[in-house]
């Protein structure tokens, strides 16, 4: 039976829940130990295969942890300890594309990481993971698909920016990301595609454009960004993330 490992953030602490009522699908929840923390996992039996869902913002009181404080060790080792065919990252983003709006869903096929802080597993012996294809390009084309299908449009090369927040960014920072050869910034999936990478695991990565990146509203440069705005634009998205679950679970 095929397996997938969710790693979720902004506006999809209700993912779980959302999937398995969705279709009576049986769930539980429990801890998984590691060398760095207990994380809280939702398992569910789809019929069609399992999916364990953790929420990368998890913590101990009815806080969210912040992005630049999230322990992404410890999220990683759990998932992998489900030995999942694939793990599934699920990642908030500004947009710096006119054809990627709030709403709209997008696949990433790299990641722009220039964050000080190293992730790894290894810190006693040097290992070099190789990270030339970050994704999976068979489950990235079944996420558009799915996504084109849904939105009738599927942006598919999407190269992610890894800031670390926990403030957004400001339009000049924006610039130069573009410049650089960004299209969207996110504060998550830097770390997570390194820990992924060291693993060799599978990983595809879904970009939820929940606001317009700093300087980049149409008609509007100097519009804010607010949080609480960005958390139910990316709730918004959690149906057509099921769906792609769903389609990558029936694939394999």
């Amino acid at each position: 039976m095929p397996r997938i490992a969710v790693l979720c953030g902004t506006g999809m602490s209700a993912f779980a829940s959302q999937l398995s009522s969705s279709t009576g699908d049986k769930s539980s929840t429990l801890r998984v130990d590691s060398d760095w923390g207990q994380v809280p996992v939702t398992l569910i039996d789809t019929g069609a295969g399992e999916v364990m869902v953790i929420d990368r913002h998890h913590s101990v009181s009815d806080s969210r942890t912040p992005p630049h404080r999230i322990e992404h060790r410890a999220n990683v080792h759990a998932a992998v300890s489900f030995q999942p065919d694939l793990v599934l990252s699920i990642n908030s983003v500004g947009s710096m594309r006119e054809d990627l709006p709030p709403g709209t869903i997008g696949v990433a096929s790299d990641v722009l990481d220039l964050a000080e802080k190293p992730w790894t597993f290894h810190d006693d012996h040097a290992t070099h993971a190789d990270r030339t294809s970050c994704f999976d390009s068979e489950s990235s084309k079944i996420c558009a698909a799915v996504l084109s299908s849904i939105q009738k449009k599927a942006v598919d090369d999407l190269v992610v920016a890894q800031c670390v927040g926990p403030q957004f960014e400001t339009p000049s920072e924006i610039d130069a990301l573009e410049r650089l050869g960004a299209d969207v910034v996110g504060m998550t999936l830097g770390p997570e595609s390194r820990l992924v990478a060291e693993t060799g695991i599978s990983h595809v990565a879904l970009s939820c454009s929940s606001n317009w990146a700093a300087g980049r509203t149409p008609g509007l440069p100097e519009a804010e960004i607010d949080h609480e705005a960005v958390d139910e634009m990316a709730a918004s998205m959690r149906e057509s993330v099921g769906e792609c679950v769903k389609a990558l679970l029936s694939s394999r």
